[in-house]
């Protein structure tokens, strides 16, 4: 059984900094691509960071790009999202997501297995 737990949400100032973690355990392949996604009330779930485990290659939205960096802990089985320079825009729901390390993109669409997410609140 494929489970992702996601961990480290939290309400922040702007400005401050926070990092998520997602375990995935359960998964077959030791390959394979992971994603970050957030969603606010009343907007569709977007992609902000993947990460694909076996080239190391990531890509992030624009709207986060130069403030938040995906990492990842093979040993641990865990992808971290070290969020910088938070602002307002940024509350949402964090989800993480898995699927196969080819093609792996920012569309939410093409991942097979979901976290509960964690909530993520900035204050002005």
């Amino acid at each position: 059984q494929v489970q992702l737990v996601e961990s480290g949400g939290g309400s922040v100032q702007t400005g401050g900094s926070l990092r998520l973690s997602c375990a995935v355990s359960g998964y077959t392949y030791t390959n394979k691509c992971v994603g970050w996604f957030r969603q606010a009330p009343g907007k569709e779930r977007v992609g902000v960071a993947r990460i694909n485990t076996w080239s190391g290659s990531t890509d992030y939205s624009d709207s986060v790009k130069g403030r938040f960096t995906i990492s990842q802990d093979n040993a641990k089985n865990t992808v971290y999202l070290q969020m910088n320079s938070l602002n307002p825009e940024d509350t949402a729901m964090y989800y993480c997501a898995v699927r196969g390390p080819w093609g792996c993109s920012l569309t939410s669409a093409t991942y097979d297995y979901w976290g509960q997410g964690t909530q993520v609140t900035v204050s002005s």
